[in-house]
């Protein structure tokens, strides 16, 4: 873990509930980076369902280099997406 990192995981973690985590996220970040976010979990959502890059960028606003992206950090990444939505399915 980057330690210049650890403050940023460590406020998240503090967030209590949906309310606090939309005023917490909108302070911090612009609403492009928001939608940047969200568009990311979407794509991550579709690949994780088995859909190809053709169905998602006809389904959402992402780019075929967005798709990409985040099917290589669900290919080779952390995990991170994977223990999200699988937990939330």
């Amino acid at each position: 873990m980057h330690v210049e990192h650890k403050r940023l995981y460590d406020t998240i973690l503090k967030l209590k509930d949906l309310q606090q985590a939309e005023a917490f996220f909108k302070d911090l970040c612009t609403e492009k980076e928001l939608k940047d976010f969200s568009d990311r979990l979407e794509v991550a959502e579709k690949l994780l369902e088995g859909k190809t890059y053709d169905q998602i960028s006809k389904e959402t606003s992402a780019s075929s280099a967005t798709i990409a992206r985040v099917n290589r950090a669900i290919m080779y990444g952390k995990g991170g997406y994977k223990s999200v939505i699988q937990n939330d399915s």
